[in-house]
């Protein structure tokens, strides 16, 4: 039996304290500023704006919460046939599924659970809005109902998406690389068009 190299032990201890601490600063830095943004934009808006940034906010977590567990129901084999064709994309869909627990991680953790703390806070922001417009013998009401409809709206949406995600991972993994792989080639298209 090979004894475990404390050397690689350390330095994979190491790489792991590295990525929970910019994955702390980054979702502090991240949430922070998308409430703020969010908060003040709600506050100058219309309770029908409102409504479609809060559903916006929703439909953001749930598509982030699908693509992380795509990323992780997802097998390797068919991405590796792919990018021996050279289809755009096949290799970022397999450096997605190499490191499925980070990619995971960002999306299920830290998106989603900002996307679920901005959503409280927009929901709060709108019952704060039809309560200074109309008037309720019991106000708590209206609180109570905004945040059962964000948390009714988040829970059923991700349930269905996740039963989407896992019978369909490879389709969502295959797009999802071929959007990063999109993304990755705009500076060289604009490098192209600068030397024209």
């Amino acid at each position: 039996m090979a004894k475990p190299d404390p050397a690689a032990a350390k330095k994979e201890r190491n790489k792991t304290i590295r990525w929970v601490v910019t994955i702390f600063f980054v979702t502090i830095f991240v949430s922070g500023t998308i409430s703020l943004i969010s908060d003040a934009v709600m506050s100058v808006s219309g309770i029908v704006v409102a409504f479609a940034i809060l559903l916006v906010i929703i439909f953001v977590g749930i598509i982030f919460d699908v693509v992380g567990v795509a990323v992780t129901s997802a097998d390797e084999k068919p991405f590796h046939s792919m990018a021996a064709r050279k289809v755009p994309g096949a290799q970022d869909a397999i450096k997605l599924l190499r490191n499925a627990e980070k990619v995971s991680s960002i999306c299920n953790d830290v998106v989603g659970d900002i996307c679920g703390v901005v959503s409280g806070s927009a929901s709060a922001t709108i019952a704060a809005q039809i309560l200074t417009k109309t008037q309720f013998s019991w106000p708590q009401v209206v609180t109570l109902l905004m945040s059962a409809l964000v948390a009714g709206s988040t829970v059923g949406g991700k349930a269905i998406g996740k039963s989407f995600a896992v019978n369909s991972s490879t389709t969502i993994v295959s797009s999802v690389g071929r959007l990063l792989y999109t993304f990755r080639r705009i500076p060289h298209a604009f490098k192209k068009r600068r030397k024209k």
